[in-house]
């Protein structure tokens, strides 16, 4: 057999074990689905690029990886490890996030790498005559941020705060009554993860797809506590590419001090689908992972390239997708396999 054949058959092998053993007894022991807990998962691995950020082992990703392993589908789990073996973003949602928080700093202290987390819970989050999602009310995402940052104590991390928060401020999809609160909100949520040793925090900033003129976000970026921050995040789940972000960042930069800034570059590898409105943002065919995860960009504006958004997690329902936020194969494997990296 050839050598490339048998570790194949092998890694399919373990694989299955892993999933048979990892089943409890008197209950099915089919393979977990994505997207589901895992009892088990393949082992951390460093990041190819040599990045500081923690890779999770139970990533929709890596637990795909297992799965088609152990179906046989050996090439495809090979192009998935793009994803797989590199570092995403967490995102907390609120809920009892307690067990995972605890679990991904668990994981990060242990290898000695950054955490990478976004905070989306602030009230009034979503879009919408009656906004649904985010905390009850100031008193409750107070707690919430303090819970947070109690349990990352000197954890290293990067804390991306609040994805959206400011732009629907901007572009009027939050109500007018909700805009001094959500200000005071994130200026505190800044100065309460701040006070952790090791936590980094940027805010959202949305990026040029979201708000086309970087001008209109510099005043709200500066109610929020830009100052004590360590940056500004842009195109974070976006498709822009990284020059046209680089400029926005570059202009919104020039105009708060020479604050710095962190890029989304999970699925911007082709650039954004051309045309415009909805059809352009959700689930776009033809794009493809970009910049890998790391902290060397040789750019002194640019602390980081991140994958912010999680690779294969779909927009919504469009284009044949599941619904918002839930993991997607095919499509990950789609941006995997036109990776140029």
């Amino acid at each position: 057999m050839h050598p490339a054949a048998r570790r194949r058959r092998l890694r399919a092998c373990l694989g299955l074990l892993l999933l048979l053993t990892s089943a409890p007894a008197c209950t099915d022991a089919s393979a977990p689905q994505p997207g589901a807990p895992a009892a088990q998962a393949p082992s951390p691995v460093a990041g190819p690029d040599g990045s500081p950020y923690w890779v999770d082992p139970r990533s929709e990703a890596a637990r795909q990886v297992t799965a088609w392993e152990a179906a046989g589908r050996y090439d495809d789990a090979q192009v998935l490890r793009r994803i797989a073996e590199r570092p995403t973003t967490l995102w907390l949602t609120g809920g009892n996030a307690g067990p995972e928080i605890r679990r991904a700093v668990a994981g990060a202290r242990a290898t000695g790498r950054t955490l990478l987390l976004a905070a989306h819970h602030i009230p009034h989050r979503d879009c919408g005559p009656r906004p649904a999602g985010g905390a009850a009310d100031a008193r409750a995402y107070r707690g919430w941020i303090g819970a947070l940052a109690d349990t990352l104590k000197d954890t290293k991390a990067v804390v991306v705060l609040e994805p959206g928060a400011l732009a629907h401020l901007v572009d009027g999809c939050t109500a007018a009554d909700h805009h001094a609160e959500r200000y005071r909100l994130l200026s505190e949520a800044v100065d309460r993860l701040k006070r952790n040793k090791n936590t980094k925090v940027y805010l959202d900033a949305g990026g040029p797809a979201r708000t086309p003129r970087p001008k209109d976000m510099v005043e709200p970026l500066r109610k929020a506590g830009l100052e004590r921050a360590d940056g500004f995040a842009l195109n974070v789940s976006g498709f822009q590419d990284d020059a046209a972000v680089r400029a926005y960042g570059a202009a919104i930069s020039r105009a708060s001090r020479n604050k710095h800034f962190v890029v989304d570059t999970s699925r911007n590898g082709e650039g954004p689908l051309p045309g415009d409105g909805e059809q352009a943002r959700c689930n776009p065919p033809g794009r493809a992972l970009g910049t890998p995860p790391t902290d060397r960009t040789g750019d002194p504006l640019v602390d980081a390239y991140l994958w912010i958004g999680r690779p294969g997690v779909s927009d919504g329902t469009c284009r044949g997708g599941p619904a918002a936020g839930r993991w997607w194969p095919d499509y990950a494997l789609g941006l995997a396999r036109r990776a140029r990296e």
